[in-house]
């Protein structure tokens, strides 16, 4: 029995890491990305949100293609991979992981805005009043008060860079053990007529859509709370 899932488990595996690293990553960048989105003043930064959201409404053979090419020989990413001796980023394990970051990226950045904007400027100011410096007050106020946003932009960076399926196949394919996560596990399942072992990754994926939507839901009722 073992033996029989260990196919179906090499993918879930991989998955898993994929949108653990990816997810921490986003989270390192789109904080004080959406802090400064929250907060700045200047004309242009509805211009780096839009930039920012652009994943969520390109479709994912146009956003992968352009990953493609930044990623392969002739890209930045050939100039990357050449320091340790390699072609290209492309069609490996780390292209894939910077694919899904700025596949991702909208998604945890715009929970983490809206948190940030919903602090409102009376929190710091009380903070500043006591004499907490900026940095201070970023780590020991708002990030405490922003939590609830912080935890479903994690919650959706994750799901998504689970479930993504366009761009994942458009820069990394579907090698075993390097690429292959359980959205082109499925697809190589079902082009091979393997219905079973597509069945049951895709009935996994139907138990985790659930699991994240409830989340969500749970998340959401909490920010209510604390906002009222």
């Amino acid at each position: 029995m073992v033996n029989a899932f260990a196919p179906l488990w090499d993918p879930v595996k991989l998955t898993l890491e994929l949108a653990t690293i990816t997810t921490l990553a986003l989270l390192v960048i789109a904080t004080p990305l959406a802090w400064w989105l929250a907060r700045s003043r200047a004309g242009w930064k509805e211009i780096v949100a839009a930039v920012v959201s652009l994943p969520m409404v390109l479709p994912p053979t146009v956003l992968g293609f352009y990953l493609l090419v930044a990623l392969g020989p002739s890209g930045p990413g050939g100039a990357i991979a050449s320091l340790w001796g390699a072609r290209t980023l492309a069609f490996t394990f780390w292209g894939l992981v910077i694919g899904s970051i700025v596949a991702g990226m909208p998604f945890v950045v715009q929970p983490i805005r809206n948190a940030f904007a919903a602090i409102g400027e009376r929190p710091m100011e009380v903070a500043a009043t006591l004499r907490a410096s900026p940095t201070r007050a970023f780590w020991t106020v708002a990030l405490p008060l922003a939590s609830p946003g912080l935890l479903s932009g994690a919650v959706l960076g994750f799901a998504h860079t689970v479930g993504e399926f366009g761009v994942v196949l458009m820069i990394g394919g579907a090698i075993p053990g390097q690429t292959k996560v359980v959205s082109t596990a499925i697809f190589d399942y079902v082009e091979t007529i393997q219905w079973r072992e597509a069945n049951i990754l895709a009935g996994g994926m139907v138990v985790f859509a659930f699991v994240v939507i409830l989340s969500m839901t749970s998340i959401e009722k909490r920010f209510a709370r604390m906002r009222g």
